[in-house]
């Protein structure tokens, strides 16, 4: 109960600090317990394989890869794929169930892919030097490190390094019915230089 003087009296913590230190230490430390006993418990529920969880996911088989810098070969981009010197630096190569697959590609000046499409669409991510990019019917677009760019299914278009300098991306798309890409005809050099 609070005596009507007790509201209009003033107390200065400085001057007891042993009563309100220990109630508000006792409050927080209560209150941190409550919330770490809650957080634990929801981390362990959410680490807690449930019946949806596929138990060939946590199969030994289906571990962490790591694929080390040098342990892949490079090879050269096909003449029937690309214009000019392009190599392909391959990164990886999802297994089964995931359809996903990534590589380094590396354009000399000048040098381009055929037009082509994606079933499932692609995502380039320029890591060096200055591009181009165009999809049918679009303009001519420069591209450049840190850019992203994502072509739809089925949407033709190609890519390649600028005229003078080179450029490289990674190429990231996913297979459709075992196919990622269909190859079509070159860019030419007149539709090349249109930029």
């Amino acid at each position: 109960m609070i005596k009507p003087d007790a509201v209009t009296a003033t107390v200065h913590p400085a001057e007891h600090p042993a009563p309100f230190a220990a109630v508000h230490r006792r409050d927080f430390l209560k209150g941190t317990a409550a919330l770490y006993l809650a957080a634990l418990g929801n981390a362990a529920h959410a680490l807690r394989p449930g019946p949806h969880i596929d138990k060939n996911i946590r199969s030994k088989e289906n571990t962490m890869e790591i694929k080390k810098v040098g342990s892949q070969p490079s090879t050269k981009g096909p003449a029937d794929w690309f214009t000019g010197t392009v190599r392909i630096d391959p990164l990886f190569t999802a297994p089964e169930p995931a359809l996903v697959a990534g590589a380094s590609v590396t354009f000399e000046p000048g040098a381009r892919t055929a037009w082509h499409t994606h079933p499932l669409g692609q995502t380039l991510i320029v890591t060096s030097g200055c591009g181009r990019a165009q999809r049918e019917g679009g303009l001519i677009e420069e591209i450049h490190p840190g850019d992203v760019i994502w072509f739809a299914p089925g949407e033709k278009h190609w890519h390649g390094a600028a005229p003078t300098t080179a450029m490289t991306h990674i190429a990231i798309q996913e297979r459709k019915d075992g196919n990622m890409v269909d190859w079509m005809e070159y860019v030419s050099d007149e539709q090349y230089r249109k930029a």
